[in-house]
């Protein structure tokens, strides 16, 4: 047993048969469960930086570069909601070490890429062992610790480690660029994932089998979920590359009718389904989702638009594209204090309802400021990135308190799929806007200056309507929260029938992309 680690002699609590009593003593576990998860995180924006020499290398447009993102977060979102099911029946450390194997062995694949639709296949295979380890390793954080404070400061050390690892992707990116080839950006995941996993495997516990459910997985509604948001996603390139009203769009955006009212009909009549659309009746489980989801919008559309624009517009290099989105590193980390503040003063739903105007003002200041230097984009960064860290803290928060107190690790797996999802959706919209508006082919070498104006026209165009429909949507779901203050998850106390790991509430993600 390792120093400072208590073995409980009861029933299997919440915490699980083997926990610790201070931060120090799970330096083991802890410190893996954060690797794993910064991987996690660091992969979702990590590529972004090497799109434009992607592009070049393997031949691909803006619509085969926005599929090389997209893939990633369609198969992640999709499945997280399997993912935790599978976990409860399973055992959550088996389905977190075979999701570390899968990601680690999957990256390495990398090498053997030849074309965009290979890299985009294996994008979406990392996309499925990704969703086996996000929501996985926040449950066990918590599940380290018996005192309640011990699992808050835990929560918040796991949400900083995300967070940067979101937003410090593309910075890490770019500087390795600049010594090594961008396949390195997916080798490097390997050796993480090992030693996460060992990790792991050291210092926390197995699964004990009374904490675990026999209910059957709700399949269907898994691949019913992924077919709605992938047909849904491949319509709006579809209409790009082949007409908006061919064939092949057109069967696209039926089937993700098809797929999406099926689904809603399968989970109203199934005896296990995968998520319960009856939580949506409540205002502030819906709301939440639906802002969170408008927030991912937002962030995936601009750093997806602004890597084009700082390395082709600007033809920069890609460590000095990494550095431009220092404004975002820097207002995501230190934010915090003024969206807790915002929260406390005025209470969810105001402070929501000025986030979603921050995002559409930094929008609109976005789409004037394209052509007006990077000064007036780094300024709508910092606003864009307030509005993001109030929404997505304060709606986390939300959506967890106002689940049922034996759904609480359902409302932590809805809130990172709303993120998920809306992110697929912001990198479609942005790179078919694009595509429409300008080019569905990026030139090699250096631009020329029309081709730079009618790439701006095109980001104007873009983030204006994206300033509306981010507004309206991030808006239109904090109008439904309520007036509540509370900025921390307080774990509610279950019944003792319903006190098992998998009621166990896990660390609310505030970032996705997601």
């Amino acid at each position: 047993m390792l120093p400072g680690m208590s073995s409980t002699t009861t029933a299997p609590l919440a915490a699980g048969p083997r926990t610790y009593t201070s931060l120090r003593a799970a330096w083991i576990p802890l410190a893996a469960l954060c690797l794993a998860f910064f991987v996690e995180m660091v992969d979702n924006t990590l590529l972004s930086i090497a799109l434009p020499t992607i592009g070049r290398d393997l031949g691909s447009g803006t619509t085969g570069l926005q599929w090389v993102t997209g893939a990633y977060s369609l198969t992640f979102g999709g499945l997280l909601l399997t993912a935790g099911s599978i976990a409860d029946r399973w055992g959550r450390r088996r389905v977190l070490s075979v999701g570390l194997g899968l990601f680690g062995g999957l990256s390495l694949l990398v090498v053997f890429v030849h074309s965009a639709g290979e890299l985009i296949a294996l994008r979406a295979g990392l996309g499925i062992a990704a969703a086996m380890m996000a929501p996985i390793t926040n449950s066990l954080v918590f599940r380290l610790f018996d005192d309640k404070v011990l699992r808050m400061r835990a929560m918040t050390v796991m949400i900083t480690v995300g967070l940067s690892g979101f937003v410090l992707g593309p910075l890490l990116g770019g500087t390795a660029l600049a010594h090594v080839s961008w396949e390195w950006l997916l080798v490097v995941n390997a050796p993480i994932a090992l030693i996460a996993y060992v990790g792991i495997r050291l210092g926390v516990a197995a699964d004990h089998p009374d904490g675990l459910t026999q209910d059957r997985l709700d399949l269907p509604g898994a691949v019913l979920s992924v077919a709605a948001i992938g047909l849904a996603c491949y319509s709006l390139t579809s209409g790009v590359e082949h007409g908006w009203l061919g064939a092949g769009t057109l069967a696209a955006v039926v089937g993700a009718v098809g797929a999406a009212t099926w689904f809603v009909r399968h989970e109203r009549r199934t005896d296990a389904p995968m998520l319960d659309l009856g939580l949506f009746k409540n205002g502030t489980v819906r709301g939440a989702a639906i802002a969170q989801a408008g927030t991912s919008i937002a962030m995936a559309a601009v750093m997806f638009g602004l890597i084009l624009h700082f390395q082709y517009a600007y033809g920069w290099s890609p460590v000095k594209a990494g550095l431009a989105n220092l404004p975002l590193i820097v207002t995501m980390l230190l934010a915090s204090p003024l969206s807790e503040g915002l929260a406390k003063r005025f209470g969810h739903r105001v402070a929501c309802m000025i986030g979603a105007g921050l995002l559409a003002v930094s929008l609109g200041g976005m789409s004037w400021g394209v052509s007006h230097g990077y000064l007036a984009i780094a300024i709508s960064m910092v606003v864009m990135t307030i509005g993001l860290r109030t929404i997505m803290t304060i709606c986390a928060v939300a959506l967890v308190d106002a689940m049922p107190a034996n759904r609480t690790s359902m409302g932590t797996a809805l809130n990172d799929t709303a993120q998920e999802v809306g992110t697929s959706v912001g990198t479609a919209v942005v790179g078919t806007l694009i595509a429409v508006l300008v080019t569905t082919a990026l030139p090699a070498g250096t631009w020329s200056p029309d081709l730079v104006q009618s790439f701006f026209h095109g980001e104007r165009v873009t983030y204006g309507i994206l300033a509306i429909v981010v507004g309206l949507v991030a808006g239109y779901g904090a109008w439904t929260l309520t007036d509540s203050r509370s900025v921390e998850e307080h774990p509610v106390e279950e019944p003792a029938e319903a006190a098992t790991p998998a009621a166990a509430p896990p660390a609310a993600r505030t970032a996705q992309p997601a």
